[in-house]
């Protein structure tokens, strides 16, 4: 009956108020503060104490989770009950401090320690006391937060002339808030969905579609803490091949018509004349002009491949030499690939898998070009690769080390699970789409102008540019990936052309073939 009486007293008092519920007896009462917040995987405690304070070493301490019948821990005549203990907290809880000043349970100190927090152990926690003259409780409220992965925004040009931008992050506690926004106005998405892993963490994703020559940004957070933000500039819509192709047919069309109008009054001016002076070293000298003005209406190919490759490449190119080896690596003459494993990173792409140039630039404009396969069927174009620049004398073989430009790492890599875009190493990540996987991929360093541009060499089109203020010397940066059959090469040239600056330390090819 005594037993009865207690259960129904215990029920009875989780039903007041969870902030400070009127103890049972005046010579008993808990106070809390609350709510507590952690991030997942933290420890935390949740503070709870006597007033006024007593030693609770002789008496009995329960803490629950939302209601009574979830077990966190139980203490009783100074030990701990564990017989009943939900099995999710065993070993992550005892007493713990509510501040620096408390010396624990002889001072009426019963808060809960906690550690390694989960999302599961989110929510109300009942601190219930007991003695033989009472009892009183009350709640503290526990918020488990997880900040995910900065947004990355992926853009898809449409014929329309506008643009289906996309943001995605992942990894977040709770349920987060994601906010579009242009340089004027918050923005509002086309879609929001949002999904929840295995291990009870969050997932956003959203689409809107904006104008192809604008400024977007892509904030995602929770409340209470400082949202992570990602802003991309979006220039005209690129060109696809079969437009570019339409309007070369177009443009030589109208060359053409020009050239024989232009030529047809040449003619008949130049037979009038010759009408007149009949003078046959004059009509020697009209052929020659004419073969002048037809040699400069008709743009040469080079001309046309100028306006995306720039003309300073050709000038410019350097034959790169490999620093010393990599363990990770396999590297005959200018071909490495990926070593056979165990990697210590497993089959993640990291600096361990990494190589620079020998030699730096300090100045000037530099263009090399890197071979990222074959069209052969049996062993076709990589899927996993960087290719860029670093300001890094030694690149970091530590495993949670993450390259980006905010380091110094500049570049373009491509991931063997995102097929239909590239990424660059910028902070929050930028995806570019992908029109047509390059067979080589050129890379175009303007030092003094700070640009890193890069080429797909087949389809003479530029893939995407990154800004940056270059000081100190830059090392071009090469990183063949994991897994794939083709292995990349550094393509080098038998007559290269000299860098623009010639102060900079890049070795010619006879230096190449005296070593």
């Amino acid at each position: 009956m005594g037993a009865l009486m207690m259960h129904m007293c215990l029920v009875a008092a989780l039903g007041a108020p969870l902030c400070g519920a009127a103890p049972v007896s005046g010579s008993l009462e808990v106070l809390i503060r609350t709510p507590v917040r952690v991030q997942r995987g933290q420890t935390t405690t949740l503070p709870c104490w006597l007033n006024p304070p007593q030693s609770a070493d002789g008496l009995e301490v329960s803490w629950y989770r939302g209601h009574y019948d979830v077990n966190v821990m139980h203490y009783r005549e100074k030990k701990f009950e564990n017989a009943s203990q939900q099995a999710s907290y065993v070993g992550r809880v005892s007493f713990g401090l509510k501040d620096a000043a408390s010396v624990g349970l002889t001072a009426g100190d019963v808060s809960l320690k906690l550690e390694k927090a989960t999302v599961e152990d989110a929510g109300d926690y009942t601190c219930y006391v007991s003695s033989e003259h009472g009892y009183d409780i009350a709640s503290v409220r526990l918020i488990v937060t997880e900040m995910g992965t900065p947004p990355l925004l992926s853009p898809v040009w449409k014929e329309d002339n506008t643009v289906n931008m996309s943001c995605e992050s992942e990894g977040w506690y709770p349920e987060p808030n994601l906010s579009w926004s242009d340089q004027k106005q918050v923005l509002q998405p086309k879609s929001l969905k949002y999904s929840k892993d295995s291990s009870g963490l969050q997932s956003v994703h959203s689409w809107l579609l904006v104008s192809s020559s604008t400024e977007v940004s892509c904030s995602v957070g929770i409340s209470d803490e400082q949202p992570k933000e990602a802003r991309v500039r979006l220039e005209n819509s690129p060109q696809t091949e079969s437009g570019c192709s339409a309007a070369g047919w177009v443009l030589f069309a109208l060359l053409l018509t020009a050239m024989l109008v232009l030529l047809g009054v040449l003619y008949y001016r130049r037979r009038e004349i010759l009408k007149m002076f009949r003078v046959s070293e004059k009509k020697a000298k009209s052929n020659d002009d004419r073969a002048e003005e037809n040699h400069t209406l008709l743009p040469k190919e080079s001309d046309v491949i100028q306006s995306t490759i720039p003309s300073a490449a050709s000038k410019c190119y350097v034959n790169v030499t490999l620093e010393t080896k990599n363990r990770y690596l396999t590297i005959r003459g200018r071909k490495l690939r990926d070593a056979k494993g165990p990697f210590p990173d497993g089959q993640k792409v990291t600096c361990i898998t990494a190589i620079k140039g020998a030699c730096g630039f300090s100045s000037g404009q530099h263009y090399w070009e890197v071979s990222l396969g074959t069209t052969d069927p049996n062993v076709g174009l990589k899927k996993s690769w960087w290719v860029g620049v670093t300001s890094a004398t030694d690149i970091p073989e530590k495993l949670d080390f993450s390259p980006t430009t905010s380091n110094g790492f500049w570049f373009l890599s491509s991931n063997p699970d995102k097929t239909d875009s590239f990424q660059f190493s910028t902070e929050p990540n930028v995806s570019l789409p992908v029109y047509s996987r390059p067979q080589t991929v050129g890379v175009f360093l303007n030092y003094d102008g700070g640009e890193l541009s890069f080429y797909n060499v087949e389809d003479k089109r530029l893939i995407g540019s990154l800004t940056a203020t270059f000081t100190g010397d830059i090392f071009p940066f090469f990183n063949p990936g994991k897994g794939d059959t083709a292995a990349m090469e550094i393509l080098q040239r038998e007559e290269p052309g000299q860098s623009i600056d010639m102060g900079n330390s890049v070795e010619s090819a006879a230096q190449e073939t005296e070593s």
